[in-house]
């Protein structure tokens, strides 16, 4: 099975920036890449950006340019870089595991609790 623990949601101002992590144990053959997603009040849960095993990303298009997704495979940790953020930001992150086949992400039933990011004055 695979786990997954986020960290490092917090309340930040517009502008400002902030790092999730999220942390993985366990694997199955399968799983090659890992996603963050994030759901705001009302909204449906959306995917943010993904990376691969072998270092390929993909960031939506809303968070392009402020976003960065990366990986430590030492670590087994895979984090999210937000800057200049924005009040839109605003969501519960979670941190997903799945597969990359070509230039497509499929994320697969692995999810963490989530680790909420507020932006706000």
């Amino acid at each position: 099975q695979v786990q997954l623990v986020e960290s490092g949601g917090g309340l930040v101002q517009p502008g400002g920036s902030l790092r999730l992590s999220c942390a993985a144990s366990g694997s199955i053959f399968s799983i090659n890449a890992m996603g963050w997603y994030r759901q705001a009040p009302g909204k449906e849960r959306e995917l943010v950006a993904t990376i691969s095993s072998a270092g390929s990303t993909i960031t939506a298009t809303s968070v392009k340019g402020r976003f960065t997704i990366s990986r430590d495979n030492a670590k087994n940790t895979v984090y999210l870089q937000m800057n200049s953020l924005k009040p839109e930001d605003t969501a519960v992150y979670y941190c997903n595991a799945g597969v990359v086949r070509g230039a497509t992400y499929y994320g697969m039933d692995y999810w963490g609790k989530g680790t909420l990011v507020t932006v706000s004055s």
